[in-house]
């Protein structure tokens, strides 16, 4: 059990896979991270390094088979969600834990109304009668900024903009008050202005609603913005976490420093941009040692062969990297 009461969701060496009748695809490959009370955790990474696995894992939407929860835990108030079955998770679903979906048009039923697909949540979990049901969906639309929402409760998906789609997705996520949101690449699909506009919408309802959010995104740029601390993945593991700051500022990584050395900025105008070489390894055939080390700049012989561990660098700061923490004085974990 996590004696720390001040967090809220605390995943500990978490392993997802997936097999086929040929190979064991390890999409989450022993991952640890906390989500504390009224914070905003990001997790990012290239497509493909298990963010997204991750995060229906802890809604118990992997697919059984072909997926497989192989190790780990989950807990969510203490209480390890691996051990619930569907209906238990029913229960915690959209109630005490909500997600917001990274395609809204995908992510919304095309067949059935605004007000039916918000009040959807709220009549599988509270018994309140209809009239009340209809009173809180319009107050939701109204609280994520949707115009007219008394009209818009009988508009259908594709009647609504992009922007207004990704609102009500939130709506639905606010419908019972969770405690914990994970947002799934929330403004991939928008515009420039739209998901700025987006991101501050988010920051004040948690605020309003004192939440904890679990941000997925490949963007730093919206992890700059949003992030209280951050988890670096990459092929199912995470390379480095801590503070927001301390990531922009001094990230030990050399995948988090890759990241960021690819970031547009003013300081790079006319010079053409860093990118990372090679792809992110598939997870049915990752490399041994370290996975980054077939991109790595830094790579020994060591990192052909040795799975790194992962170094500890000071309030709460750690990455998976012994050759950058060779240079360093800190103790390694």
């Amino acid at each position: 059990m996590n004696t720390n009461k001040n967090i809220l969701l605390s995943v500990q060496d978490l392993k997802v896979y997936f097999q086929s009748e040929d190979e064991i695809a390890r999409a989450v490959d022993g991952i640890s991270f906390d989500v504390r009370r009224e914070e905003t955790v990001c997790l990012v990474g290239e497509s493909g390094c298990g963010k997204t696995v991750a995060a229906l894992s802890i809604m118990g939407l992997v697919p059984i088979p072909p997926g497989e929860i192989a190790g780990g835990r989950i807990l969510f108030r203490d209480i390890n969600l691996l051990d619930f079955g569907d209906d238990e998770m029913q229960k915690i679903r959209g109630n005490q834990i909500a997600m917001i979906f990274q395609e809204p048009l995908t992510s919304l039923n095309p067949v059935f109304t605004i007000g039916d697909q918000i009040g959807e949540a709220i009549n599988i979990h509270e018994n309140i009668p209809e009239d009340e049901v209809i009173r809180r969906c319009q107050q939701l639309l109204k609280d994520v900024g949707i115009d007219s929402p008394a009209e818009r409760l009988s508009d259908y998906p594709h009647q609504l903009s992009g922007g207004q789609r990704q609102r009500v997705m939130i709506a639905m996520a606010l419908a019972c008050d969770p405690d914990l949101i994970i947002a799934d690449e929330p403004t991939t699909a928008l515009d420039v202005t739209v998901q700025a506009q987006i991101l501050r919408l988010m920051n004040t309802i948690q605020k309003r609603r004192s939440m904890s959010v679990l941000y997925i995104t490949h963007d730093l740029g919206v992890v700059s913005k949003v992030a209280d601390r951050v988890c670096v993945m990459y092929a199912g593991i995470i390379a480095e976490q801590g503070k927001r700051e301390h990531i922009f500022s001094e990230p030990k990584h050399p995948y988090t420093q890759a990241l960021l050395a690819s970031l547009p900025s003013r300081e790079k105008r006319g010079q053409r941009l860093y990118s990372i070489p090679g792809t992110v390894p598939h997870p049915a055939y990752k490399p041994r040692g370290c996975p980054f080390h077939p991109r790595c700049p830094h790579a020994i012989q060591t990192c052909c062969e040795q799975y790194p561990a992962m170094c500890e660098y000071g309030n709460g700061h750690q990455a998976r990297c012994p050759v950058i923490f060779e240079d360093r004085p800190e103790k390694r974990a």
